[in-house]
């Protein structure tokens, strides 16, 4: 994940836990995976909206060949 071992990412979460506090931590964590999961879904989509006009562009080639 990222590069990181289990070691950075306890690291990683207890700094964020002394900086955040133990209150707002759920808050964001539940903040980055929204924004995680809006990055995939845009991902997702944009590739198959690429696929989609690749198929079209496909087409049209082959009717001009015929």
């Amino acid at each position: 994940m990222f590069g990181l071992g289990w070691q950075e990412l306890v690291i990683i979460l207890v700094i964020a836990l002394i900086i955040f506090g133990p209150k707002k931590l759920p808050e964001l964590g539940k903040s980055l995976g929204q924004a995680i999961r809006g990055f995939r879904e845009g991902t997702t989509e944009a590739t198959k909206e690429v696929k989609k006009e690749l198929k079209e562009i496909e087409k049209a080639v082959k009717g001009d060949e015929e």
